[in-house]
Order: structure tokens, then C-alpha cells, then sequence
């Protein structure tokens, strides 16, 4: 990997509270995708089996602060038909607004955005996240070459500093967004409790390894007071020792939609929580409610 820094100006400072709140929009829309296994290959090409072009859901984020939950804002994800270099493609827009309220710990205004192919391929990826003073804009770009997925990635900071770097692997790399997109084809039906699926995400410096784990099936009430049949399944993280840290734990429609019901995430000072309020425009019938 190849990383070029060019400064413009004074660094702005990073604090730990800025940390947990980059990680807070980042786990969560890594959560919303990366529910199922992906195929260790540069190919990155597959057939669309779980959503179609007009599809929204909107999500309530409640966070914990000393046992007492306060409503943290709203995010909405959109996926839309479009073009990218006069070819098909699907747009996907992911907005997350942190309240007014909320703002007294954690200021969090992102937009989210990825276009892939007619056949799930990462083609861009852009972040733009204001949180606290701090504003970042995240952006990849792929490409596939002699059995080879490319990325060049770029962050670019509110004083005009940037981070470039470039990344290549034989499996494909996925964004916080197209991993949706294929993760939520897949057929998670041969999973066991405890299994563990690892995949490559560019971030816009770098690109992460990610450790999933199947925890099994339980039945969830949405916020929008509809009990469904759920697939559980964890985000964790490891210490150089090797010890799991659970960072967040999702639950996903136990049906051909696999839409993300619930998510729980863990911080450094204290909870948060996503609940799905209202989806429209799903492509499959939501066969995973409990009657």
C-alpha cells in the first residue's frame, strides 16, 4: 500500500470523544451491511437477489448517558437507479442527523454515498461527517485488473490537508455501503452459532479487515411495534493479545430482504442504539414477522 500526505495549513486535533463518534456512524453502517458472507475473489460481480431501485427505510438512534436513554437522531437509507460512466448502475445515500439534544455528547451530521454496477461491483464511494468541529471528507475509487480489486482512497480535511493512499487484494474491497448491496444476496442458511466472516472495507485512509460472528436467530420488536424473526450477529474487535471485544450486535430480517431490525453498539462511555422505524419500497414481502 502506498500513502502520500500533503499538508495545507494546521492539522486540525483529534480527541477521543471525535473517535467514538466516527466510530459510532461507521459501526453502524457496517452493521447495516456486512450481515453475510462474501466471496473471497477479485470477481466482485453478482446477481441482485435482494432489492430493487426506490427501496427506504429510516431508523430512530436512541444513545445511553448514565442509565437514561436520550432519542439521538435519525438515518435514512435510500437506493436509487442511476448512471455512473454512461453505464447502469444503482446510487446508495445513507444520511444520519445526530438531534439537537444529542449534540451535548456527540455532534454527528454524515452523508453517506456509493454507486456500484447493475451486478453489485464498487465503482465510488464518498463520506462527508461533521462531527464536533471536526469535518472530514472520505472518498475511494475502484477498479479490477489482472485478477486484482484496486482502490485509491483520499480524505480530505476541513483546513484542505489530504490522505492518499492506494490498496489492492485478490478478494474484492468493499466500502461501508456496497458491502449492502451484495452482503444482502447472500444465503446465510448454512451458518452456525460461532462462525466468523472476515472481509476487507476501504475507509478512506486505509483498508480494515472486519470480523463478523453468527450468534443465531431470535425474534426482535422493531420501533415501529412489528415483532420479526431475526439473524444475529456481531461486530468485534481484538486486542494484541487476541481478546474479543464486542462492539456492536445487529439483528437482520430472517428473509430474502435482510433488512437490519436492531442494532446495540458498545462505546468507551456508554450505549447507543439503532431501531428500524419504517421501510418502503422493499423489493420481497416481509416474511420474517412474527404473527
Amino acid at each position: 500500500m502506498k500513502t502520500r500526505r500533503k499538508r495545507i495549513g494546521n492539522e486540525i486535533g483529534r480527541t477521543a470523544v471525535v473517535s467514538v463518534r466516527c466510530n459510532f456512524i461507521i459501526g453502524l453502517v457496517t452493521l447495516l451491511m456486512g450481515a453475510f458472507a462474501l466471496p473471497a475473489s477479485a470477481q466482485c460481480e453478482v446477481k441482485n437477489d435482494a432489492f430493487q431501485s426506490g427501496e427506504h427505510v429510516m431508523y430512530d438512534l436512541y444513545f445511553n448517558w448514565k442509565f437514561v436513554w436520550v432519542r439521538a437522531g435519525l438515518a435514512s437509507l435510500t437506493t436509487n437507479a442511476t448512471t455512473y460512466h454512461s453505464q447502469p448502475a444503482y446510487r446508495i445515500n445513507l444520511l444520519a442527523l445526530g438531534s439537537k439534544r444529542a449534540d451535548f455528547f456527540f455532534k454527528m451530521r454524515d452523508t453517506l454515498t456509493c454507486v456500484i454496477g447493475e451486478k453489485l461491483e464498487p465503482r465510488y464511494f464518498r463520506k462527508g461527517a461533521e462531527e464536533g468541529k471536526r469535518y472530514t471528507v472520505d472518498e475511494a475509487w475502484f477498479s479490477y485488473k489482472d485478477g486484482l480489486c484496486l482502490v485509491n482512497q483520499k480524505r480530505t480535511y476541513r483546513d484542505g490537508a489530504c490522505d492518499e493512499s492506494e490498496a489492492s487484494d485478490s478478494r474484492c474491497i468493499y466500502d461501508m455501503l456496497s458491502i449492502l448491496a451484495q452482503a444482502r444476496s447472500y444465503d446465510p442458511a448454512d451458518y452456525k452459532e460461532g462462525d466468523k466472516i472476515k472481509f476487507p472495507m476501504a475507509t478512506g485512509r486505509k483498508v480494515e479487515e472486519q470480523t463478523l460472528i453468527y450468534r443465531g436467530k431470535k425474534n426482535v420488536k422493531a420501533e415501529n411495534g412489528v415483532t420479526y424473526r431475526c439473524l444475529v450477529f456481531s461486530l468485534v474487535e481484538y486486542d494484541k493479545k487476541g481478546k474479543e471485544k464486542e462492539v456492536i450486535t445487529f439483528f437482520v430480517t430472517d428473509d430474502l430482504n435482510h433488512l437490519p431490525i436492531r442494532l446495540d453498539l458498545f462505546l468507551n462511555f456508554g450505549s447507543a442504539k439503532a431501531f428500524l422505524n419504517n421501510v418502503t419500497g422493499n423489493r420481497h414481502p416481509l416474511t420474517s414477522i412474527v404473527k
